[in-house]
C-alpha cells in the first residue's frame, strides 16, 4: 500500500470508530493519536534503514507533542486507531495488525530485561480498552477484546474477551462471535464480586435488625 493510501486509511478509520469526528480538517489537525501514528510510520522507516538515532529523535518528539510513546521498532498495520491516546506506551518488539483500536493509558510492554521478542502481538480487529496492560511476548487474538484496567500476562485466543487482574477469559465463543462490544461495556468480575458482597452485607443487616427486634419484644414481655 502506498504512503498516500496508508495515511488516508489512518484517517478513515477514525471516522469509522469515533462518532465525534466531524471533518477531515478537524481530524488531521487535532487528533493526537493520528499524529503519533504518522510520526511512528516515519520513524519506523528510518529504524528499518538502521538510522536508529534519527528514528528515536522522531519518536521522542512525537511523545513530547502527543503524550503517546511508540518505539520506532514497533510494527504497526493499517487502520490503527488510538482513541484519545494520552499515556499510551508501545514497546519495541510489538506487532500490531490491521484495524486494531486502543484507548488512553494502554501499555503494550515487556515484563523484564529479556532479549528478542519481548512485547505483545496484537492481531487484526483487536481492541484494548482504557488503562489495560498487556505485558510480555504474548498474543491477543483476532477480534479479541481486553477490558479496561485489565492486566494480561497470557495469550488471548481469537474472538475472546479478557478482563480482570490478572486477566482471564470471560467470553470465548470462537469465530461465531460477531458482536462489537463497546470498551466501557465489557464484563467486569471485580464489580460483580463487589455487588455480591454488598448483597450479602444487606442480608446480614436485615437479619441483625430482625434479631434486635425480637430482643426488644422479649424485654417488653418481661
Amino acid at each position: 500500500m502506498s504512503w498516500f493510501k496508508t495515511m488516508k486509511a489512518d484517517v478513515e478509520v477514525i471516522f469509522d470508530q469515533d462518532p465525534a469526528a466531524r471533518s477531515y480538517i478537524e481530524v488531521i489537525l487535532t487528533y493526537s493519536g493520528l499524529h503519533a501514528v504518522w510520526a511512528h510510520r516515519i520513524a519506523h522507516l528510518f529504524y528499518r534503514k538502521k538510522f536508529f538515532f534519527i528514528a528515536r529523535v522522531i519518536s521522542q518528539l512525537s511523545r513530547f507533542f502527543t503524550g503517546i510513546e511508540i518505539h520506532p521498532g514497533a510494527q504497526i498495520g493499517h487502520r490503527f486507531f488510538i482513541d484519545h491516546g494520552m499515556g499510551v506506551v508501545i514497546g519495541e518488539t510489538c506487532e500490531i495488525g490491521d484495524n486494531v483500536t486502543i484507548f488512553q493509558g494502554v501499555t503494550l510492554g515487556g515484563t523484564g530485561k529479556e532479549k528478542g521478542k519481548r512485547h505483545p502481538t496484537i492481531k487484526d480487529y483487536a481492541l484494548v480498552a482504557t488503562g489495560a496492560k498487556v505485558l510480555g511476548s504474548i498474543t491477543v487474538g483476532e477480534a479479541s477484546k481486553v477490558g479496561a484496567g485489565s492486566v494480561v500476562l497470557e495469550d488471548v485466543p481469537d474472538y475472546s474477551t479478557v478482563v480482570g487482574i490478572p486477566g482471564h477469559i470471560v467470553i470465548q465463543n470462537g469465530k461465531k462471535v460477531k458482536k462489537d462490544f463497546d470498551h466501557n461495556q465489557l464484563p467486569d468480575p471485580v464489580d460483580d464480586a463487589i455487588e455480591q458482597l454488598q448483597s450479602e452485607i444487606r442480608e446480614l443487616k436485615e437479619e441483625l435488625d430482625k434479631v434486635k427486634g425480637e430482643r426488644k419484644d422479649d424485654h417488653k414481655t418481661l
